[in-house]
């Protein structure tokens, strides 16, 4: 028998939207009339305020939840964020006003690690530029690396840092970090890393990979000051946040040969513009916001999102 509703729930993830219809019974079923919104990356604060009116709960992405979404919706109890970033929220008014907020910490570590070495691989190994030459009937051997002559700088060394310095260590590479997160000693000997200042990573790497949270003081904290530190022949990788890098600046810094090369899965503005000119510059590879990608991942992402939402609202009855 179907409970009797009692709270609106809006759905605005983009991958808990194309996964609804199996969902929507066990929310149903909760007592949650479900609400999906029409996105197809984020909500802007202005797709928002027209949408939040009545609702008791969200299940978002990325979305820009402001002080006027918040005052928008009087009744919301709780904000279940699909995924672990939730620094499109504005935490501290949502706790002022009595908002529960949730995540899944660490949920895609694994996933976005291994997009990470990829990464790495295609660039030292350029697997897909020599199988592309083979294809068009060239036989050309290229200069390559091999990743245990490579040093690895991680910015940011959580739970996706520690990640990507799990798989570098049992490829050989070097590997030197620069974190505010608390880091034992016995995970950095574990891990075999080394700690550093910024600059020191950004002078000593042949790959710089970035995994800080996003904060207010570290946006563009890849600028042209610090991009002109790196070496000629270093590569950027981005799969945290997009707003982590000045993308003017690294576009002059790939073009002028400042560095190598980048590989991009996040941007400042997503979906990234036809236009924008990072995709016409060489030696780049971008993602549609994808490292994340992991089909047993994403379903405990569904579980934990939906576990979150409901014992928040029981929690608020």
């Amino acid at each position: 028998m179907t409970v009797a509703r009692r709270w609106k729930i809006l759905i605005t993830a983009p991958r808990a939207v194309a996964m609804i219809d199996r969902y929507r019974a066990c929310l149903e079923g909760a007592g949650c009339e479900v609400v999906v919104g029409q996105v197809m990356e984020r909500l802007s604060e202005g797709d928002l305020l027209p949408l939040v009116g009545d609702v008791d709960g969200m299940i978002c992405g990325d979305d820009q939840i402001t002080n006027r979404v918040l005052d928008a919706a009087p009744r919301l109890r709780v904000i279940s964020k699909w995924g672990t970033g939730i620094d499109s929220i504005d935490i501290e008014d949502a706790r002022r006003r009595g908002i529960s907020v949730c995540n899944t910490p660490g949920a895609f570590s694994e996933p976005v690690a291994d997009t990470v070495l990829g990464y790495i691989l295609l660039f030292a190994r350029k697997l897909d530029r020599m199988a592309f030459d083979m294809q068009g009937g060239q036989w050309k051997r290229l200069p390559l690396h091999s990743l245990g002559e490579r040093t690895l700088g991680i910015i940011g060394l959580g739970d996706c840092g520690q990640a990507v310095a799990r798989r570098a260590k049992a490829f050989g590479m070097k590997v030197i970090s620069h974190t505010l997160n608390e880091v034992s000693q016995e995970v950095l000997e574990d891990l075999h890393v080394q700690l550093a200042s910024l600059e020191t990573v950004l002078v000593e790497s042949d790959y710089v990979t970035l995994h800080p949270d996003l904060r207010a003081e570290n946006r563009h904290m890849i600028d042209s000051k610090r991009l002109r530190l790196m070496k000629p022949e270093a590569v950027l990788i981005n799969t945290a946040r997009g707003q982590l890098v000045d993308e003017e600046a690294l576009v002059m810094a790939i073009r002028e040969k400042w560095i190598a090369g980048a590989a991009l899965d996040v941007f400042e503005c997503e979906p990234l513009p036809a236009e924008s000119p990072l995709r016409h510059i060489p030696n780049v590879y971008l993602a549609p916001h994808n490292a994340n990608a992991g089909m047993l991942a994403a379903e405990r992402v569904h579980s934990s999102s939906i576990r979150n939402l409901l014992q928040a609202l029981g929690a608020a009855r």
